[in-house]
């Protein structure tokens, strides 16, 4: 082994898991736990930039309230609209961190698939629109107002409405 730190990066999306892998990595030199590939991608730009280089175009920026209302939950992969909440997969809550992290951006096929399957495989796309219709009925069962408009040959964004 060279003098270069070693780090173990680690995921897992529920509180209970992140403390198991804790226990787990408990004789690691050094670890990080995150919650998401998003969390682990984000940190590992940040690593690799300088301080004042600007981030990558496919990097994914948090979820936060930039539609009013809704929010995501990464610890409990949870969409929340208002007082409702639904569970969401792990591709879901990945698609919609994107989405609601630049709401009215236009994501295309590839950008999405790279920030949620961590591939260039784009194949036809089929992937893509499953996991969008899972969450568009989610945010319909919801009541949700912010809608996930396809924009043809492109791709998706989050619409306010």
């Amino acid at each position: 082994m060279t003098g270069n730190a070693s780090l173990v990066i680690g995921i897992a999306s529920s509180a209970a898991e992140r403390r198991q892998l804790a226990q787990l990595l408990g004789g690691t030199e050094a670890f990080l736990i995150v919650s998401s590939v998003h969390q682990a991608r984000r940190f590992l730009d940040l690593v690799r930039r300088p301080a004042d280089a600007p981030a990558a175009p496919d990097a994914v920026a948090p979820a936060g309230p930039p539609v009013p209302g809704l929010d995501i939950d990464s610890d409990r992969r949870v969409l929340r609209w208002r007082e409702r909440e639904v569970g969401l997969t792990p591709l879901e809550h990945d698609l919609l961190v994107c989405l609601t992290g630049t709401p009215g951006e236009v994501w295309t096929y590839a950008r999405l698939h790279r920030a949620v399957w961590g591939n260039d495989h784009l194949g036809r796309g089929s992937d893509v629109h499953s996991v969008v219709r899972r969450v568009r009925r989610k945010l319909g069962r919801l009541g949700a107002a912010p809608t996930i408009q396809a924009v043809r040959g492109v791709g998706f964004r989050l619409a306010s409405s």
